[in-house]
């Protein structure tokens, strides 16, 4: 099963690996990123929050045939790079090479991937600074903003807590628990390979099979470790929590639960994102900072997510500011459900969307980025014409409903941190 779009390729391996191919023959580097679908902290027990991100902080320190010094000298004696990470929806592994060099590199890969070992010694070392980590976030205002919000609009899903987990949960983190979720949860038929630059599919297919070709999904079913069906409903409401912080500002930031990716609401709220907070241009730049001297620091995000997601606004002010700051972030909102944008503000956001969107797909690696990443995600390489259209079509009509809709007072969470 081959699908060819312009340059770029998708085809599906025997063992159900997903391989996709950006070709890019004036450059002599490939970047490449494989992703793992159902591997990210949205796949996590409660009891064992930051377990993924534990599991890419030592994936590369030692497999079953290589130390953590002997897989570091391998990438740094040709000059490429490599490394694992983790997100809320999906495992990641990063590579870049010249194009000579990469049938080893993704041989040290799959070595990676498939056979870590999970060094005692590495473990404790990874705990320590995660935890250590953890401990700094709650000294940073903003961090502890941003905590707070997510268990009000999440409460125990998976999205509620840190990627980091927390003290507790990682502190009790073990070897075998590491093993149990790289079993069950790396396998082929989950992998997306996403490659970009000087090589054709068939060298790329050729590379593949030859480190992934023996590689085969296993028989029995998945477990399901805290699966989405097993998950509660989320049920937004209204919620508001106050921490009191020695600092030198107040953080002020407003949330409401938003649809997923998949929702055909989803280019709205990026839209609406892009219009709010993106840039010096933006409504709450130009009105809390610029007009009002409010802000020292203001702006909006809507996270791209599997399951649902979150919209959200924050400013950062003097204290003595705080409670006119939550006013005139709350007015902006008002704004939004009760006056029609006008046709010259949606263009102006659509220009800037559009634009940043183009921009950023200019190197081998965020071609390999977006690509896989749609995929990933379920939406396939064709959202990204698909996305410019949809955006193209977003009605002044659309962003009042959406905001109407989504950005209620009875969904709203209000979290501020900063002194009484």
């Amino acid at each position: 099963m081959t699908q060819t779009q312009k340059y770029i390729h998708k085809t599906i391996l025997s063992n159900g690996i997903t391989l996709v191919v950006t070709e890019n023959p004036t450059t002599d580097i490939i970047a490449g990123k494989i992703f793992c679908r159902q591997a990210g902290s949205l796949w996590e027990a409660k009891h064992q929050a930051g377990l993924f991100h534990l599991l890419a902080s030592v994936m590369a320190k030692g497999t079953r045939n290589l130390s953590s010094l002997e897989i570091a000298e391998k990438v740094e004696s040709i000059g490429a790079a490599l490394g694992t990470d983790t997100s809320s929806d999906y495992f990641l592994v990063s590579m870049k090479t010249i194009t000579e060099d990469f049938p080893e590199i993704m041989a040290l890969a799959s070595e990676i991937l498939r056979f870590p070992s999970f060094p005692l010694d590495e473990i404790a070392l990874e705990k320590n600074i995660t935890i250590q980590n953890i401990v700094s976030q709650k000294e940073q205002p903003f961090n502890v903003a941003f905590s707070q919000l997510r268990q009000m609009i999440y409460g125990q899903h998976p999205y509620g807590f840190s990627l980091l987990g927390t003290e507790e949960t990682v502190a009790n983190l073990i070897q075998d628990d590491l093993r149990f979720y790289h079993q069950q949860h790396f396998r082929p038929d989950r992998l997306v390979i996403s490659l970009a630059g000087n090589i054709d599919l068939n060298s790329a297919v050729e590379v593949v099979e030859k480190v992934f070709g023996d590689w085969f999904p296993p028989e029995d079913a998945l477990i399901k470790i805290d699966s989405l069906e097993q998950r509660e409903l989320l049920s937004p409401k209204a919620r508001s929590h106050h921490t009191s912080q020695d600092t030198q500002q107040s953080i002020i930031m407003m949330g409401y639960l938003v649809p997923e990716m998949t929702h055909p609401d989803y280019p709205v709220l990026k839209l609406l994102s892009t219009y709010l907070g993106n840039g010096l241009s933006s409504r709450l730049f130009v009105e809390l900072r610029e007009k009002r001297g409010l802000a020292y620091d203001v702006s909006a995000f809507y996270p791209t997510r599997v399951d649902k997601s979150q919209f959200v606004v924050y400013m950062g002010t003097a204290p003595h500011n705080a409670d006119i700051a939550q006013e005139g972030l709350y007015n902006e909102i008002k704004r939004l459900r009760e006056n029609p944008l006008t046709t010259e503000e949606i263009q102006t956001a659509k220009n800037k969307l559009l634009g940043q969107y183009a921009l950023s797909k200019q190197t081998n690696g965020e071609f390999a980025q977006v690509f896989g990443w749609y995929e990933t995600l379920g939406l396939g390489i064709e959202y990204d014409n698909i996305f410019p259209q949809k955006i193209s079509s977003v009605t002044i009509e659309d962003i009042q409903r959406v905001a109407q809709e989504y950005l209620q007072d009875q969904f709203l969470c209000v979290s501020k941190v900063g002194p009484k």
